[in-house]
């Protein structure tokens, strides 16, 4: 029986037969141009394995020791094939934690630690559990994952465990792993309020805030005095410009523990919001104090103001933390900050290096951006919304000249214009609002094929005015500055055709790169490459070009960002006389105006017109080769 236990040679076999599979179509040339299955996407030599190993051994009861033997026998015949280390440990990694989570099945139930009577004996739960939460204290993930995946072997259902191996994989950006580990954490254990808090922060850095939203209750139900929970719903909150409820939630926390440094941190990030930079400043100094080398809030300082050189003991620090052994993600903030700080004191050459570095740390959580995808989605649109098809829309949804979409590229303007125009007393800005992009997801199957119906397009006027009322209440003019919505066009003009539309035109490198110089939520995966970027911009430019060929005259404003920090007072007359507002003053003086912003450009749009930010690019000239084929589309 024991040499049962230890006989691997079936495992092994598997192991050097799926490596010899992912390194050639790793190195295929198929592959390398974008091999597509039969549904359009482009194919995955990892998740090819992933799918094969699940099958090959499915009728194997692999134990740790098979377990590690088929691990070692995958990952060193990757390196004899050539792939990098870096890559052979990551996907090995990968392909363990698959294998274990599909053959957990029902091996044990929870309280049971060992394993069947010919089994050796092994390291103790408690053990491997502690030595993989010292791992985790000590920065050393991959350790870490090696023994809670080893614990997990022998007691596949162990709530600890699994809890602490999604945090683990979570802090090294690999959000699709942790995601499915949290959910398995709590399909075993629904009150189980870490798992919940986990699975809702998972959620909310990835951009899907609603469903937070839904996970982060649940586990203050099962826990009021859950900090973290709270500190997390509270951020959910700010993204939803629900601030009283945010700052509800603060409060509560700290009352439970008034030195959470995470807590602290999230208050600074509101007042910063609201346009309180020195509240801002000394909350984030208050965190630091519970604990000074907290990435987040070192990260937060740049935000706040121009950095000097009299900063340079931020700098060190910075530098110090960054290299410290903190998780991918952190280290991305603080690389991001420095490039701040860098391009601040003219430093072009250190900030590139610094926004280079943010990205290749921050794309590791991020979906690999398809370039044959996208040009098929603009290629879809382009079909379905032509000039004729739009004139049939037939009845109206709704004919409220309330709404007004701002759209553009990122980093395009848009928060100047918003700020600009919410200075009018009959104007209010919502922010950037996920309401077509949650619609465009809805209905996507049927918006890439042929229009929406009455009734679904009556339902979207209905639900959207809500949304806005909600907001700003009464103004004769509300503002949703979603970049992005210019992919919706079709759709929103088809919904409300008597909406005005302002579209931000800037220089095409200085939008892209100032895309690449800003941590954006990592759905947003083209702003983490030049080339990416440079791509994802010829088709949004593309698809701008059909919305304004097919959509009535006049439906559009284009507002070039040159012209107006060159020209303001004209060109906020002109915007304001597209929107039917009366001139007022007030809005040349939009940097005191009083309101919450919360974008990137929190700071930036409390400041006065400045033309810093025209022709930036040429301090990256050097730096940026794939974005300096724009030049032709400036």
């Amino acid at each position: 029986m024991i040499r049962n236990w230890f006989n691997s040679r079936e495992a092994t076999e598997i192991g050097i037969a799926l490596a010899d599979q992912y390194a050639l179509q790793r190195d295929s040339t198929a592959i390398a141009h974008g091999t597509k299955t039969a549904k359009g996407q482009p194919t995955d030599p990892l998740q090819d394995i992933l799918d094969r190993a699940a099958r090959d051994l499915r009728t194997l009861r692999l134990n740790f020791y098979k377990r590690a033997k088929f691990a070692n026998s995958f990952k060193w015949r990757l390196l004899e094939k050539g792939v990098g280390r870096d890559i052979a440990d990551r996907v090995t990694e990968k392909l363990v934690l698959h294998v274990s989570l599909n053959q957990s099945g029902s091996m044990q139930r929870p309280n049971e630690i060992a394993g069947p009577a010919d089994q050796p004996p092994s390291r103790s739960a408690r053990s491997l559990l502690a030595q993989g939460n010292k791992c985790v204290a000590q920065g050393e993930y991959s350790e870490a994952i090696s023994f809670y995946q080893e614990l997990l072997a022998l007691n596949p259902r162990h709530p600890e465990a699994l809890n602490n191996l999604g945090a683990t994989l979570y802090k090294l950006g690999r959000y699709s792993e942790a995601e499915e580990v949290f959910r398995r954490t709590i399909r075993g254990y629904p009150d189980f309020a870490d798992a919940n808090s986990n699975l809702g922060i998972l959620l909310r850095c990835s951009g899907r805030v609603d469903e937070a939203e839904i996970w982060l209750r649940r586990a203050i139900k099962i826990n009021p005095k859950h900090v973290e929970a709270r500190s997390n719903l509270g951020l959910a909150f700010v993204f939803f410009g629900r601030l009283s409820e945010a700052k509800a939630q603060f409060k509560k926390a700290l009352k439970f523990a008034p030195r959470d440094d995470h807590t602290l941190f999230a208050s600074g990030h509101l007042a910063a919001i609201e346009g309180r930079f020195g509240e801002a400043e000394a909350m984030f100094k208050r965190a630091l104090e519970a604990n000074p080398k907290m990435p987040s809030a070192w990260a937060a300082m740049p935000s706040l103001r121009k950095m000097t050189s009299s900063d340079t003991a931020w700098r060190q620090n910075a530098e110090e933390i960054a290299a410290s052994g903190i998780s991918v993600l952190e280290e991305a903030d603080m690389r991001f900050a420095i490039g701040k700080y860098c391009d601040d004191v003219g430093d072009f050459k250190g900030a590139f290096q610094s926004y280079k570095r943010a990205n290749e740390l921050h794309k590791v959580a991020a979906t690999s951006y398809h370039r044959n995808a996208r040009e098929q989605f603009v290629d879809d649109l382009m079909r379905v919304y032509t000039r004729e098809s739009m004139s049939r829309v037939g009845p109206l949804a709704s004919d409220s000249m309330k709404p007004v979409f701002l759209v553009g590229m990122p980093r395009s303007g848009t928060s100047l214009v918003e700020q600009i125009i919410a200075s009018h007393p009959d104007a209010k800005g919502a922010g950037e609002l996920a309401f077509w992009s949650r619609a465009a997801h809805d209905h996507e199957t049927v918006l890439r094929r042929t229009l929406l119906d009455e009734s679904t397009r009556k339902k979207l006027a209905e639900d959207f005015l809500r949304d806005l009322e909600s907001r700003s209440g009464d103004a004769l003019r509300i503002v949703d500055k979603a970049p992005l919505n210019s992919d919706f066009l079709g759709v929103i003009h088809s919904v409300f055709p008597n909406a005005r539309i302002i579209y931000m035109q800037r220089d095409p490198i200085d939008t892209c790169l100032s895309c690449y110089f800003q941590k954006f939520d990592v759905q947003l995966n083209f702003t983490m490459d030049l080339s990416d970027l440079a791509h994802y911009f010829r088709q949004h430019q593309r698809l701008m070009a059909h919305w304004r060929a097919v959509l009535p005259p006049g439906s559009i404003l284009d507002v070039p960002y040159a012209e107006l920090v060159a020209d303001q007072e004209g060109w906020t007359r002109k915007i304001l006389a597209f929107l039917g507002l009366d001139w007022d003053r007030r809005c040349l003086d939009f940097h005191r105006t009083e309101r919450p912003v919360v974008t990137a450009s929190a700071w930036q749009v409390r400041q006065k017109i400045y033309g810093g930010s025209v022709a930036r690019w040429r301090n990256y000239e050097k730096f940026i080769g794939p974005l300096l084929e724009l030049k032709k589309l400036a």
